[in-house]
C-alpha cells in the first residue's frame, strides 16, 4: 500500500484548475499533417498558353503535356475545354488534377515560365487562387500611417575632425563588447556594453548598422549613442549576411524549418523590419549561401545542376524560371557590374567550361572550354576589371598538378584571356589575391620552407608581367591594403605570425617581424593602419590585437582578457569624383603642414585630449593664485596688527639682516671590533 508523506510534493491539478496551453503549442507538427476536409480542387492546377488544337493533333498535344506534367506527380484527372463548332479547338487552357496537393504546388513552382516554343510558354497557377484573388474587394484601402523613427545621424562617425576610424572588439570570452576611436597613442573607447551580443557580431557593407546575435533573432545598432535600429526575430539565428546595398538582411537558423513553412533561410527588409521570404535550406556548410550582385539588384544560389537568380524587391525568380546547368560547381557575381561566373567540370568528352553571363538578359558572353580540370577557383578584381580562373590541371602523362590562372579582361572587346602557368608538387599550396584598386596580382606557391611569393602585373599591350618573386617566405595568407599598394604576406597560426610588408611599387621588403601565433589580420578600411590579433576562440593564451602603420612599425599591443574578435567598421564609397580625387592629390603639399603639425603633437606622445586636458589644469591653477593673492593682500592690515606692525612680507624679501646657525642632533653610536 502506497502512502503519500506530509513533506512530499503532490503533483496533482486543483479541482477547479483550467489548461491554457492549447493543442497547436504542444503538438503543432502533427496536427499540421492531420488530414483535413477538401472537395479536391487543392490538387488542381490551371495550364495556361498551351497551344489551340483540334481534334486531329489533340491527342498529340495530351502526350506532350503529360510528359511535362507527369514528372511532378501523378496525374489523376485531366480536362481540355474546347471551343463550340465544327473545327472543335481547344480553348488555350486546361486542368490537372494530381494526386496530392503537395504535388500541385511542385508542379506550379517548376512548370510556370515554362518555354514550349517560341509561341507558347506556359503559365500554371493552382485553382484555390482563383477564389483568393477573386475575394479581394475593388475599393481602395489607405494603408495606416506609421509613425517615422528619427534614429539621428547614422554616419555620425564619418565627421570625427580627426578622421578616426572604429573598430569593434569583443573579450572577456564574449561578456563584453566595445566600439573603439582608433588613435596612434591609445584607442579612445566610443561604447561599451556587457552581453551586448550572445555569439560574435557583424558591420554592415557600408558601416551603417551593427548586428549582434541572440537566440531570438538580429538585432542592429546605430547612430550616435548605438541605438537598436531595427530586430529581426529568427529563433537560433547563426548566420547572416547582408546585401551590398544595406537594403536586406540574410539569417539563417538550423532550428526553423518545416516543410510547409521554409523559415531556415528569410530575407528581411532592413527599413521595414518586413520578412520578405522565406528559403529551405538543404546544407549551410558554405555560408553565404545567397550571393548579391553588386548593386543589391539580383541574388542567386546555387542547387544541384540549377543555378537560381532572384530579383528585388518582389524576392521571385528572375523570368519566372531558374537556370538548368548540368554539373555546375561554383559561381560568383562580378563586384561592378550584373555579371556571372560559373564553371562546369569535364563530362566525358565534353570539356570543361567557365562561362560569363550578363544579367538579366541571360546574354553569355563569353565561354572558355577547359581541359583535364581537377579543380577551379574564381576570383574577381574589386572593380570587376578583372577575373582570374584557378585552373588546376592533371596533363595526360603526368603525375604532378599544374595550375593556370586564366585572366579575363572584362574591359576589352570579346573578353580576351590570357594565361599563366605554374607547375608545382601535387601536395603544394597556392594563394592568389588580386591588388583592390589597380592591376597587379599576388601568388603564394611552393611547400614550406620554400614557398615563393611572385608578383604579376597585368599590362595594357596584352601581357602579364613577373615584376617580382620573393623566395623562402614563411606565408600562407595574403592581404592587400585596401587602397592597393601595400600588402602583408602572413604566416597565421601554425607559421607562428610572420610578417612582411611589401610595398609592390618597386617590390620592396619594408619590414619583417612576427605577432607569435597569430589567427587575424584585419586592414583598417583607409590602408594606413594593420591590426594582427590572437583570438580567444583559436588560442587560449597571449590573447591581444598589436596595431601596426602600413609600414610595419609596431604603435600599440593591446592586452585584453580573452580578447576574442576585432572588426573595423567599414566606410562608404566616396562621394567625391575621381577628377576632384587627382585635383587634391595634386594640391596634397597645400594640406601637408596641418598634417606634420598633427604627427608632431602625437609623436610626442601627447595627444589632443591630453593637451587640452593640460591646458585646462594650468587655467584652474592660474585662477587659484589670483585669487590666493587677492585674498592675501585683503588681509595684510590684519596680519600686521597681529605682529605688532611688523612686516613679515618684507622680512622674507630681505634675507641679510638673517643669522644663520647650525644644530647637531646625536642619532646613534655603534661600535665595531677590528680583527687581527
Amino acid at each position: 500500500r502506497l502512502t503519500h508523506s506530509q513533506d512530499e510534493p503532490s503533483f496533482s491539478d486543483p479541482e477547479d484548475f483550467e489548461d491554457d496551453v492549447d493543442d497547436e503549442e504542444l503538438l503543432g507538427d502533427l496536427l499540421r499533417e492531420k488530414p483535413q476536409e477538401a472537395d479536391g480542387i487543392d490538387s488542381v492546377v490551371v495550364v495556361d498558353n498551351v497551344p489551340q488544337v483540334g481534334p486531329e493533333r489533340l491527342e498529340k498535344l495530351k502526350n506532350v503535356i503529360h510528359k511535362i506534367f507527369s514528372k511532378f506527380g501523378k496525374i489523376t484527372n485531366e480536362f481540355y475545354p474546347t471551343v463550340d463548332g465544327p473545327e472543335g479547338l481547344t480553348k488555350g487552357y486546361i486542368f490537372l488534377e494530381y494526386g496530392a496537393p503537395t504535388q500541385a504546388l511542385e508542379a506550379v513552382k517548376n512548370a510556370d515560365g515554362y518555354k514550349l516554343d517560341k509561341q507558347h510558354t506556359f503559365r500554371v497557377n493552382v485553382f484555390t487562387d482563383f477564389d483568393k484573388y477573386m475575394s479581394i474587394s475593388d475599393e481602395w484601402e489607405t494603408p495606416e500611417k506609421q509613425p517615422f523613427k528619427d534614429f539621428g545621424n547614422m554616419r555620425h562617425w564619418m565627421e570625427d575632425p580627426d578622421c578616426r576610424d572604429q573598430y569593434s572588439v569583443i573579450y572577456e570570452s564574449g561578456e563584453r563588447t566595445a566600439i573603439f576611436n582608433n588613435d596612434a597613442k591609445d584607442p579612445i573607447v566610443s561604447e561599451e556594453r556587457a552581453r551586448w551580443t550572445e555569439t560574435y557580431v557583424r558591420w554592415s557593407p557600408k558601416g551603417t548598422y551593427l548586428a549582434t546575435f541572440h537566440q531570438r533573432g538580429i538585432a542592429l545598432w546605430g547612430g550616435e549613442k548605438f541605438k537598436q535600429i531595427q530586430r529581426f526575430s529568427h529563433q537560433g539565428v547563426s548566420l547572416i549576411d547582408f546585401s551590398p546595398c544595406e537594403r536586406y538582411v540574410v539569417t539563417f537558423s538550423p532550428l526553423m524549418d518545416t516543410k510547409e513553412d521554409p523559415q531556415a533561410i528569410i530575407i528581411w527588409d532592413i527599413l521595414t523590419g518586413q520578412k520578405k521570404r522565406g528559403f529551405h535550406c538543404e546544407s549551410s556548410a558554405h555560408w553565404p549561401i545567397f550571393k548579391w550582385s553588386h548593386d543589391g539588384k539580383f541574388f542567386a544560389r546555387m542547387t544541384q545542376d540549377t543555378l537560381s537568380i532572384y530579383e528585388t524587391p518582389s524576392m521571385g525568380l528572375l523570368d519566372k524560371k531558374s537556370l538548368k546547368i548540368s554539373g555546375i560547381k561554383d559561381f560568383s557575381w562580378s563586384p561592378g557590374d550584373n555579371i556571372i561566373a560559373f564553371w562546369v567540370p569535364e563530362d566525358k568528352d565534353i570539356p570543361a567550361r567557365v562561362t560569363l553571363m550578363q544579367l538579366p538578359s541571360r546574354q553569355e558572353i563569353r565561354v572558355r572550354n577547359l581541359f583535364n580540370v581537377v579543380d577551379c577557383k574564381l576570383h574577381w578584381q574589386r572593380q570587376g576589371d578583372y577575373l582570374c580562373v584557378k585552373v588546376d590541371r592533371t596533363p595526360k602523362g603526368t603525375q604532378g598538378v599544374v595550375t593556370n590562372f586564366e585572366i579575363f579582361r572584362m574591359r576589352e572587346k570579346q573578353v580576351p584571356v590570357d594565361v599563366v602557368e605554374m607547375k608545382g608538387d601535387p601536395e603544394s599550396k597556392t594563394a592568389f589575391a588580386w591588388e583592390p584598386n589597380g592591376s597587379k596580382f599576388a601568388v603564394l606557391h611552393g611547400e614550406s620552407p620554400r614557398i615563393n611569393a611572385s608578383f604579376y602585373h597585368v599590362k595594357n599591350n596584352g601581357k602579364i608581367e613577373l615584376i617580382k618573386m620573393f623566395d623562402k617566405q614563411q606565408a600562407n595568407s595574403i592581404f592587400w591594403s585596401p587602397q592597393g599598394q601595400f600588402m602583408v604576406l602572413a604566416g597565421l597560426r601554425s607559421m607562428n605570425g610572420a610578417l612582411a610588408f611589401v610595398d609592390t611599387s618597386d617590390c620592396t621588403m619594408m619590414n619583417m617581424v612576427e605577432h607569435y601565433m597569430a589567427s587575424d589580420v584585419e586592414w583598417d578600411p583607409t590602408g594606413r593602419y594593420l591590426v594582427t590579433s590572437v583570438s580567444w576562440w583559436s588560442h587560449k593564451v597571449d590573447n591581444a590585437y598589436w596595431l601596426w602603420t602600413f609600414q610595419g612599425r609596431l604603435l600599440q599591443k593591446n592586452n585584453k582578457d580573452r580578447f576574442c574578435q576585432l572588426l573595423w567598421r567599414p566606410r562608404p564609397a566616396t562621394l567625391l569624383t575621381q577628377d576632384t580625387i587627382k585635383v587634391i592629390k595634386k594640391d596634397l603639399k597645400k594640406y601637408s603642414k596641418i598634417f606634420e603639425q598633427k604627427d608632431r603633437l602625437s609623436q610626442s606622445k601627447a595627444s589632443k585630449e591630453l593637451v587640452d586636458k593640460r591646458r585646462s589644469m594650468m587655467e584652474d591653477y592660474r585662477t587659484y593664485r589670483e585669487a590666493a593673492l587677492l585674498q592675501h593682500d585683503e588681509q595684510k592690515a590684519a596680519r600686521l596688527q597681529l605682529r605688532g606692525g611688523v612686516d613679515t612680507d618684507e622680512l622674507d624679501s630681505n634675507t641679510d639682516d638673517w643669522e644663520e646657525e647650525t644644530i647637531e642632533f646625536f642619532i646613534n653610536e655603534e661600535i665595531i671590533p677590528l680583527g687581527e
